[in-house]
């Protein structure tokens, strides 16, 4: 009949979902000793990752303490344009990406490196001593070390003071005290700290690289530097690519308790970032929703960061997280 539009669904369609959801269910029951193990880590991951992300809700509301949300008023996008009108936001901006763009390079690039060095120790008793010991730092306290920091590096401290007894300097340098020393040493102070814990996962990786291909490599007269490059690296080539790409959504990730701690007054050009600036003028001044708003912000653009530099793997290296 006229204006009348009948839509034939096709009948393989309704078989194809089926057949679907059946190979699903026959999966999920063929790994079900896997799900049940597994299904801790997902719960305890669905409340202490999920469920708190329901917060994300006050940063569209000017919330106040002790009142409900629905008693609160609604600013929609207030407080994501009010963080863009700050006047020291581009200073917050600049110091935030050269310092995770200081991470994500030269402290992506070490712990690869002390991952190959460690390949090339034939001791077995040296390697696990050595390893150990790059991997203290990491269980050590950012107020431990601040405090380390501060008796090496300060006014009176221990570098100073060897330099002037040896008579290279006249007077002690502010590395503390100074902006354009700050970025290096807390470059430096990460990396100390987190290289030898960050070059687990490629000791691990390398360690399941097939011994044949380096027996291969010794055939064909390739030396320790060439077997690094032609055999380890492209065998731990997928590894690095994934860590790669999830720290690309750490951009705006640039640390927030070394600030703290070694960051003073004069130092504030440089040692600012968003977290430091979130956390003085934003929850301890109450504006627990500015600071919900900026926190939000950043996760949202670290998971598009990680969205685009994916498929942009995908399409260059056809490697990809998924």
């Amino acid at each position: 009949m006229p204006g009348i539009r009948i839509n034939i669904r096709p009948e393989g369609e309704a078989t194809t979902k089926s057949s679907k959801l059946n190979k699903l269910f026959k999966r999920l029951y063929r790994e079900k000793e896997l799900w049940f193990i597994a299904a801790f880590a997902i719960v305890w991951i669905a409340i202490f990752a999920y469920y708190p992300m329901y917060g994300i809700i006050y940063g569209f509301f000017n919330y106040v303490p002790g009142k409900k949300l629905s008693e609160c008023e609604f600013v929609g996008l207030k407080y994501f344009i009010e963080f863009f009108k700050l006047p020291d936001v581009w200073l917050i901006i600049r110091n935030t990406l050269v310092i995770s763009t200081l991470n994500l390079t030269i402290g992506f690039i070490a712990p690869i490196i002390l991952a190959l060095l460690f390949n090339e120790l034939n001791n077995i008793t040296f390697k696990r001593i050595v390893q150990t010991i790059s991997y203290l730092p990491h269980f050590v306290s950012w107020v431990v070390v601040a405090s380390i920091i501060f008796s090496m590096l300060g006014n009176e401290g221990v570098v100073n003071d060897m330099l002037i007894r040896f008579g290279f300097i006249d007077k002690p340098i502010g590395f503390l005290g100074e902006g354009k020393y700050f970025w290096g040493l807390l470059t430096a102070a990460n990396i100390w700290k987190g290289v030898g814990w960050s070059s687990i996962i490629y000791v691990s990786a390398i360690a399941r690289i097939d011994q044949e291909l380096y027996q291969a490599g010794a055939v064909d007269g390739l030396g320790r530097l060439g077997m690094a490059w032609h055999i380890t690296l492209p065998g731990i080539r997928p590894t690095i690519l994934l860590l790669f790409i999830l720290g690309i959504g750490g951009i705006l990730n640039a640390g927030f308790e070394q600030q703290l701690l070694l960051g003073s007054p004069t130092t504030r050009e440089y040692h600012e970032v968003i977290d430091t600036y979130v956390y003085r003028y934003g929850i301890q001044m109450g504006r627990y929703s500015f600071a919900t708003a900026v926190g939000f912000m950043k996760s949202f653009i670290g998971l598009a960061l990680v969205i685009v530099t994916n498929k942009m793997s995908k399409k260059l290296t056809d490697m990809s997280i998924i």
